[in-house]
Protein backbone atom coordinates (compact mmCIF):
# COMPACT_ATOMS: atom_id res chain seq x y z
CA UNK A 1 0.00 0.00 0.00
CA UNK A 2 1.69 3.38 -1.09
CA UNK A 3 0.82 6.74 0.74
CA UNK A 4 0.01 9.22 -1.18
CA UNK A 5 2.17 12.65 -0.69
CA UNK A 6 1.76 14.92 1.90
CA UNK A 7 1.10 18.09 0.06
CA UNK A 8 -2.40 16.86 -0.86
CA UNK A 9 -3.08 17.58 2.74
CA UNK A 10 -4.88 15.88 5.75
CA UNK A 11 -8.03 17.74 7.50
CA UNK A 12 -11.30 16.77 8.84
CA UNK A 13 -13.66 14.13 7.15
CA UNK A 14 -16.67 15.16 6.12
CA UNK A 15 -19.21 15.10 6.95
CA UNK A 16 -17.73 15.01 10.95
CA UNK A 17 -17.69 12.21 13.03
CA UNK A 18 -16.26 11.17 16.17
CA UNK A 19 -14.94 8.69 18.35
CA UNK A 20 -16.34 7.16 21.32
CA UNK A 21 -16.94 9.67 23.93
CA UNK A 22 -16.00 12.31 21.38
CA UNK A 23 -12.54 11.92 21.89
CA UNK A 24 -10.93 11.27 17.96
CA UNK A 25 -12.06 13.22 15.07
CA UNK A 26 -12.36 11.27 11.52
CA UNK A 27 -9.73 12.24 9.13
CA UNK A 28 -9.06 11.93 5.76
CA UNK A 29 -6.21 12.38 3.36
CA UNK A 30 -4.69 12.78 -0.24
CA UNK A 31 -7.52 12.41 -2.55
CA UNK A 32 -10.03 11.39 -0.67
CA UNK A 33 -9.43 14.91 1.05
CA UNK A 34 -9.78 16.50 -2.38
CA UNK A 35 -12.92 14.79 -3.22
CA UNK A 36 -14.11 15.90 0.13
CA UNK A 37 -13.13 19.25 -0.44
CA UNK A 38 -15.07 19.85 -3.47
CA UNK A 39 -18.06 18.10 -2.89
CA UNK A 40 -17.16 20.75 0.22
CA UNK A 41 -17.17 23.83 -2.34
CA UNK A 42 -20.31 22.90 -4.07
CA UNK A 43 -22.28 23.07 -1.33
CA UNK A 44 -21.30 25.92 0.23
CA UNK A 45 -22.91 29.46 -0.49
CA UNK A 46 -20.31 32.63 0.01
CA UNK A 47 -21.16 34.15 3.23
CA UNK A 48 -21.07 31.05 4.98
CA UNK A 49 -18.00 30.71 5.88
CA UNK A 50 -16.74 32.53 8.89
CA UNK A 51 -13.06 33.87 8.12
CA UNK A 52 -13.48 32.93 4.06
CA UNK A 53 -16.92 34.66 3.20
CA UNK A 54 -15.80 34.35 -0.35
CA UNK A 55 -15.64 30.62 -0.29
CA UNK A 56 -18.08 28.24 -1.95
CA UNK A 57 -19.26 28.03 -5.37
CA UNK A 58 -23.10 29.44 -4.99
CA UNK A 59 -24.78 26.52 -6.35
CA UNK A 60 -28.45 27.58 -4.62
CA UNK A 61 -29.03 30.41 -6.89
CA UNK A 62 -29.74 27.92 -9.06
CA UNK A 63 -32.36 26.65 -7.31
CA UNK A 64 -35.46 26.38 -8.69
CA UNK A 65 -34.54 27.16 -12.11
CA UNK A 66 -35.66 26.51 -15.25
CA UNK A 67 -32.76 24.57 -17.00
CA UNK A 68 -31.89 25.68 -20.26
CA UNK A 69 -29.10 26.35 -22.16
CA UNK A 70 -28.02 29.22 -20.65
CA UNK A 71 -29.01 27.82 -16.72
CA UNK A 72 -26.31 24.90 -17.69
CA UNK A 73 -23.35 27.39 -18.67
CA UNK A 74 -23.98 29.79 -15.65
CA UNK A 75 -23.94 26.32 -13.72
CA UNK A 76 -20.82 24.90 -15.71
CA UNK A 77 -18.86 28.80 -15.34
CA UNK A 78 -19.87 29.03 -11.14
CA UNK A 79 -18.09 25.45 -11.04
CA UNK A 80 -15.46 26.23 -12.72
CA UNK A 81 -14.59 29.47 -11.03
CA UNK A 82 -15.24 27.96 -7.72
CA UNK A 83 -12.24 25.36 -8.65
CA UNK A 84 -9.90 27.57 -9.95
CA UNK A 85 -10.53 29.88 -6.40
CA UNK A 86 -10.45 27.21 -3.94
CA UNK A 87 -8.73 24.26 -5.76
CA UNK A 88 -5.97 24.35 -6.45
CA UNK A 89 -4.62 21.16 -6.02
CA UNK A 90 -6.65 19.85 -9.02
CA UNK A 91 -6.45 20.61 -13.31
CA UNK A 92 -10.07 20.41 -14.21
CA UNK A 93 -10.02 18.09 -17.15
CA UNK A 94 -13.98 18.51 -17.77
CA UNK A 95 -17.52 18.98 -16.56
CA UNK A 96 -20.49 17.15 -17.74
CA UNK A 97 -23.70 18.57 -16.46
CA UNK A 98 -26.33 15.93 -17.22
CA UNK A 99 -30.57 16.35 -16.34
CA UNK A 100 -31.80 12.56 -15.09
CA UNK A 101 -34.61 11.10 -16.89
CA UNK A 102 -36.01 9.04 -14.19
CA UNK A 103 -35.69 12.25 -11.78
CA UNK A 104 -37.14 15.49 -12.42
CA UNK A 105 -34.83 18.43 -11.20
CA UNK A 106 -32.03 16.63 -10.66
CA UNK A 107 -28.59 17.47 -12.52
CA UNK A 108 -25.77 15.33 -12.33
CA UNK A 109 -22.49 16.38 -12.16
CA UNK A 110 -19.37 14.86 -13.40
CA UNK A 111 -16.01 15.93 -12.72
CA UNK A 112 -12.94 14.87 -14.24
CA UNK A 113 -9.70 16.05 -12.93
CA UNK A 114 -6.05 15.45 -12.67
CA UNK A 115 -4.25 16.13 -8.91
CA UNK A 116 -1.52 18.39 -9.53
CA UNK A 117 2.14 16.67 -8.87
CA UNK A 118 1.13 13.32 -8.72
CA UNK A 119 -0.42 13.35 -12.58
CA UNK A 120 -3.60 10.51 -11.04
CA UNK A 121 -6.78 10.75 -12.65
CA UNK A 122 -10.16 11.27 -10.77
CA UNK A 123 -13.70 11.49 -11.58
CA UNK A 124 -16.10 13.16 -8.61
CA UNK A 125 -20.12 12.90 -9.27
CA UNK A 126 -21.92 14.89 -7.48
CA UNK A 127 -26.00 15.31 -7.66
CA UNK A 128 -27.66 18.41 -7.54
CA UNK A 129 -31.11 18.67 -6.82
CA UNK A 130 -32.90 21.89 -7.67
CA UNK A 131 -36.04 21.13 -6.84
CA UNK A 132 -36.01 19.31 -3.77
CA UNK A 133 -39.84 19.48 -2.65
CA UNK A 134 -42.75 18.84 -4.29
CA UNK A 135 -46.04 21.17 -4.85
CA UNK A 136 -48.41 18.85 -2.89
CA UNK A 137 -45.41 18.78 0.27
CA UNK A 138 -45.61 22.47 0.15
CA UNK A 139 -49.58 22.54 0.68
CA UNK A 140 -49.84 21.97 3.79
CA UNK A 141 -47.24 24.63 4.73
CA UNK A 142 -48.55 28.57 4.47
Amino acid sequence: MTSEPAFLGRGWAWPPSFGPGGADVAMVAGSDDVAQSLEIIFATDPGERVMREAFGAALTRFMFAEIDQTMLTSLRGAILDAIIAFEPRIQLDGVDIVESSDTPGLLTISLHYTLRGTNSRYNLVYPFYLREATAGALAGHR
